[in-house]
């Protein structure tokens, strides 16, 4: 038995999602004739209250395409130093968009209204890059799955509208914060722009993202997804991996965040841990004792089965999902409450 922890990526496709891949009616996506994914697109524009969405083959290209979308060379975006965009996208802003990143020391990848109005360079003062794009993650990765609180994004929302600014979120594990807030994903729709929506991850699809907006960006979407490589066939496969997830996957999100929650508890425990960061949803960052080596650490779980994920600078990362199971749960914490971890 391997228990694998390092990311919610990590799933396979349940048989009820194979069944439906299997059975999906496709057609060539690139002439926008597969009807699965034309319906897929349909269904998640509706849900949150957008005029289009636009079926991407990862959340990275999604995240670079809006970011494409909403800038010109030589501009700046406003995101938190812990942003996706940032750390984890292989230089993308730069290398396709020729965008910089102005980047604010939030609270767990969190940023405020307050923060970012401070930030925004002056329109007319010709010296320093536009600020033209502001982009939030919810939940946030590196900051343990943190959720954003919706009244601060609405005044980001207002900020935005004042300064003539383009407001995205990389929406990549937002399924895990609607399922811990229960609000309604058109609360989200109304205050983006463009929101980027991860399917292969909390909610266990093989491939798979989709970007949600107006219909005029959406259009402008495509010819960008097209330029970056995105376009696909028979995707209907795939997006009906998506469909079913939505219907059948968002209420099990709930026990991912009861684990990490218990697995954090364990680790409070440890008398090697020294710190671990608040546990919201599937997320648990923590660190070890300065004494401690963390990539021994992780091998000594490695020798036993268990495999994570170090985040560099001592942080150490557990991420629970839908093929984690009450076995693999119950093994883990009792390894983790026995260990003797050596300096």
């Amino acid at each position: 038995m391997v228990v694998n922890l390092i990311s919610d990526t990590v799933t396979q496709p349940a048989p009820g999602m194979l069944e439906a891949m299997f059975r999906a009616k496709v057609g060539d996506d690139v002439f926008k004739e597969d009807p699965s994914v034309n319906a897929f697109e349909e269904e998640v524009a509706a849900l949150f209250g957008k005029e289009a969405a636009l079926f991407f083959p990862s959340g990275t290209m999604t995240n670079q395409t809006a970011i494409k979308l909403h800038t010109q060379p030589g501009e700046q975006l406003i995101c938190d130093h812990y942003a996706h965009i940032f750390n984890y996208e292989g230089g993308g802003v730069s290398f396709n968009s020729g965008v910089s990143c102005k980047m604010i020391q939030g609270d767990r990848g969190r940023i405020t209204a307050e923060q970012i109005e401070a930030c925004i360079n002056p329109p007319d003062f010709y010296h320093s890059p536009r600020t033209r794009l502001v982009c939030l993650e919810n939940t946030t990765n590196k900051g343990g799955g943190a959720v954003y609180d919706l009244e601060e994004i609405k005044k980001i929302r207002a900020l935005c509208d004042r300064k003539n600014l383009a407001l995205h979120l990389d929406g990549a594990r937002l399924w895990n914060a609607l399922e811990v807030t229960g609000e309604d994903p058109k609360e989200y729709g109304a205050l983006f722009d463009t929101i980027s929506l991860c399917f292969s991850k909390g909610l266990g699809c093989p491939v798979g993202s989709v970007l949600v907006g107006s219909r005029e960006q959406l259009h402008e979407a495509l010819r960008i997804r097209k330029l970056f490589g995105g376009g696909m066939r028979q995707a209907g496969y795939l997006a009906a991996a998506g469909s079913y997830a939505l219907k059948h996957h968002r209420k099990d999100l709930s026990l991912d965040h009861k684990r990490a929650k218990e697995i954090a508890e364990v680790l409070e425990n440890c008398s090697f841990v020294h710190k671990i960061q608040p546990v919201t949803t599937n997320i648990i960052i923590f660190s070890l004792k300065s004494d401690y080596d963390e990539v021994q650490f992780v091998q000594e779980l490695k020798e036993k089965q268990i495999l994570i994920i170090g985040l560099g600078k001592g942080k150490l990362r557990m991420v629970t999902h839908r093929d984690y199971t009450q076995e693999h749960h119950t093994y883990l914490l009792t390894t983790l409450s026995k260990m003797e971890v050596y300096a």
